[in-house]
């Protein structure tokens, strides 16, 4: 496996893991980089550019990243509130009125960002088209009847979590969100991260699918198997977790410029790993002289919003303020972590505790949602760094 990039010595246990992936867990083209207190102390990549070619992945290569994008997306609404633009317990009708109907007067900000607003999918999907036109999603969800009392309980916000932040976003600064992290993040940063891939970009981005995780030695796989109940909720069409993944219907071509070119922050991020690390190491600390989250910011990100059994991905997970937290479902790095992975592998993540932010893109789509197992093994060989 010929891989390209650097190591910082003490922690080459990453490289191995990243070589191993190719080798044991089914990796075509990925890439992996680490920060540790705002300095790159890991920046790899290896495997073909797309998922089903033989061009090789190039210092530049950008991947959609899915909803690893979402922790992108989620650093809008609390920076606006870090500079007293939007206050997080308001209403969301405050800033939307039209959000206001059926029965959605009490829904307030933090329940969008926390997943507890009952938003988790629509009874009239949308077409690909319409999800990327900007109006047609904020006027479903606007219109739709909440599944649950909100706050009352969570369940993953697969896809309407992109109409819901994007469109407060633009109620409270008249940008779309995709010009606002252009803008406010990337550009000071000097991020390659985009909601919206930009023409002049295009020639960059590499083809991702699905592909399957090869069988471990002595017969079964690498990844555990998933509970009945998970499975039963995938594979019934009417349940929330079907119709919460199934907002957009028929699902997007991902690689189709299109899609690379909509604003959805809960699905189509494009990324870079290192501009998902460096995103991740502004949260927690300063990079070059600049830093996202002061202080308060970074304790509201990372404090339980959401526990327990949640209503769409079926399991248990945790929830701050639009970030999953370490635990079962989403293993990060220690108790103190916050991030976002992205559905079949992509990974986003800080530690304020190590001053590790570490971001994880690949083109090869393995099935699971929220704990990879070439991710993992990356995080395994960051903690064993340390």
């Amino acid at each position: 496996m010929d891989v390209r990039g650097t190591v910082a010595p003490g922690f080459e246990a990453v490289r191995d893991a990243f070589v191993r992936n190719f080798e044991q867990r089914g990796e075509r083209g990925a890439a992996v980089a680490v920060y540790r207190h705002g300095r790159k102390v890991v920046d790899l990549w290896a495997g073909t550019r797309d998922v089903d070619g033989n061009e090789p992945w190039a210092v530049d290569t950008v991947q959609i990243v899915r909803s690893a994008g979402k922790g992108v997306a989620a650093a809008v609404p609390l920076m606006l509130h870090q500079r007293g633009q939007v206050d997080l317990d308001a209403p969301v009708g405050t800033y939307w009125p039209e959000f206001k109907a059926k029965g959605k007067e009490r829904v307030l900000v933090r329940h969008l960002l926390a997943h507890r607003a009952g938003l988790a999918a629509l009874d009239v999907t949308l077409t690909p088209a319409q999800a990327a036109d900007q109006a047609s999603g904020p006027r479903a969800v606007a219109a739709q009847e909440p599944f649950w009392e909100p706050g009352a309980d969570h369940g993953y916000h697969a896809q309407t979590f992109s109409w819901l932040v994007a469109e407060l976003v633009r109620r409270v600064t008249g940008r779309t969100i995709g010009r606002w992290v252009a803008e406010e993040i990337a550009r000071p940063l000097g991020l390659d991260f985009w909601f919206g891939l930009p023409a002049d970009e295009a020639h960059r981005i590499g083809r991702i699918g699905p592909v399957e995780a090869p069988p471990a030695e002595g017969g079964g796989t690498l990844r555990v198997r998933p509970k009945r109940s998970v499975v039963d909720a995938y594979a019934d069409p009417s349940s929330l977790t079907r119709r919460a993944f199934g907002a957009i219907d028929p699902f997007p071509d991902e690689n189709d410029p299109a899609y690379r070119a909509a604003e959805l922050p809960a699905s189509n991020g494009v990324a870079t790993a290192r501009g998902l690390a460096r995103c991740y190491a502004a949260m927690i600390g300063e990079v070059d002289g600049q830093r996202l989250f002061a202080p308060a910011t970074l304790t509201l990100a990372r404090t339980e919003e959401s526990a327990g059994p949640d209503r769409v991905l079926v399991v248990s997970t945790r929830f701050g303020l639009g970030y999953m937290l370490h635990g079962p479902a989403a293993p990060l790095l220690g108790p103190g972590s916050f991030g976002h992975p992205g559905r079949g592998g992509s990974l986003g993540f800080a530690d304020p505790e190590s001053g590790i932010a570490l971001g994880y893109v690949t083109n090869g789509l393995q099935k699971g949602v929220t704990a990879d197992p070439r991710a993992q093994a990356l995080v395994r060989a960051v903690r064993s760094a340390l």
